[in-house]
């Protein structure tokens, strides 16, 4: 599977995940899923489906063996789901796991920590229509 074959079916349902800061991004990423018209939960969240067949699993880890994050995905993998890393190594387990990679690199960054990381995660996610429109003045 290539990552434009991963988005081009907005029916396929989608469980988002990331431990520490990248919950944070993930939680973003997940939102801006919605607003494309996507099925899209947030994993742990009291309103997140169970994932089967045909899902996808959109996993951001920076080193990419995190355990949390190994343990979702293996599980997600084991159940027929796809599985999309993002991180910072192709060759972390994560990546070994994932049907798709994408890799951020981050070698020779100035910027602190994994700072660069997180912002070229937003680089995946984009607004539409469906975006609130209860705060924009008409």
């Amino acid at each position: 599977m290539e990552l434009t074959d991963a988005f081009a079916d907005c029916t396929r349902r989608w469980l988002v995940s990331g431990q520490g800061r990248y919950r944070a991004v993930a939680s973003m990423a997940a939102m801006r899923l919605m607003h494309v018209g996507f099925d899209v939960h947030l994993t742990g969240q009291v309103t997140a489906t169970s994932i089967g067949q045909g899902d996808c699993l959109l996993m951001l880890s920076a080193s990419g063996e995190t355990p949390v994050s190994l343990h979702l995905a293996r599980r997600a993998a084991d159940r027929g789901a796809r599985v999309l890393a993002i991180t910072t190594r192709e060759d972390s387990s994560l990546a070994a796991i994932a049907d798709v990679v994408v890799a951020v690199p981050v070698q020779g960054s100035r910027q602190f920590g994994k700072s660069l990381f997180e912002q070229d995660s937003h680089a995946y996610k984009t607004m539409s229509r469906r975006h609130t429109n209860l705060e924009l003045q008409q």
